[in-house]
């Protein structure tokens, strides 16, 4: 239960430590990418808050190098840069989430015990994401759940990942758009809901009631809604 805060404004970081101490968790709390990278290196961690605007290092580069030294551990980053492409380059560097400056800690928090649960449902085995009810297996890009299963194709793979990743949390078309069609010459913000709608209708055929996996958040997006 060990979770590394990096972050180099000392109120912050100081609300951060009292926030997740109060939790229960052990914390670990340093103010620069060196450190951050001497602490992580190689250690069980819960969870690692990192701030993208660090001295020196940037936390781009930190969240980088932690995975290319096998940290595995979720990483959310904080910023007050909020442009999609600032969310995407946090998320292209190997980030779990991306949160922007200033943000409630309840909010925070749950994005850690959400990463938590992922971790813990979806096991070792790298070709499945689980977020119940549903198992999507990555290889044969089948997605099951107790009362049914069906076949996706690539794109509906790749975009249904991308939910349950950020299972509860919804997701702008402008995000999903980035993140899976960004650079596909011809493509539209159109591409979301179109793909969105075949997930809906192939997903509905594997519940027994129909049931709804992805919502509509007005105003925000979409959104895995597990049971």
């Amino acid at each position: 239960m060990t979770i590394l805060i990096v972050e180099d404004d000392v109120d912050i970081g100081s609300v951060l430590r009292r926030g997740f101490a109060a939790e229960s968790y052990d914390v670990e709390l340093v103010g620069d990418g060196e450190a951050a990278l001497a602490v992580a290196t190689g250690k069980p961690l819960c969870a690692i808050i990192l701030d993208v605007m660090l001295p020196g290092r940037s936390g781009i580069d930190v969240c980088k190098a932690l995975r290319a030294a096998g940290q595995t551990a979720p990483i959310i980053m904080l910023s007050a840069k909020s442009s999609v492409s600032d969310r995407t380059e946090g998320l292209l560097a190997g980030a779990d989430d991306y949160l922007v400056k200033p943000f409630d800690f309840e909010e925070l928090l749950a994005r850690v015990r959400v990463q938590e649960m992922r971790r813990e449902t979806s096991g070792t085995d790298q070709r499945h994401l689980v977020v119940p009810p549903l198992d999507l297996d990555l290889e044969t890009r089948t997605a099951a759940t107790p009362d049914g299963s069906t076949r996706l194709t690539e794109r509906e793979v790749d975009l249904l990942a991308l939910l349950m990743r950020h299972a509860g949390e919804p997701l702008s078309r402008a995000d999903i758009f980035a993140a899976l069609w960004a650079g596909h010459g011809g493509a539209s913000l159109n591409v979301v809901d179109v793909y969105i709608g075949y997930l809906r209708h192939k997903l509905g055929e594997a519940m027994p009631d129909g049931g709804r996996l992805i919502v509509t958040v007005r105003g925000r997006g979409f959104m895995f809604s597990p049971t």
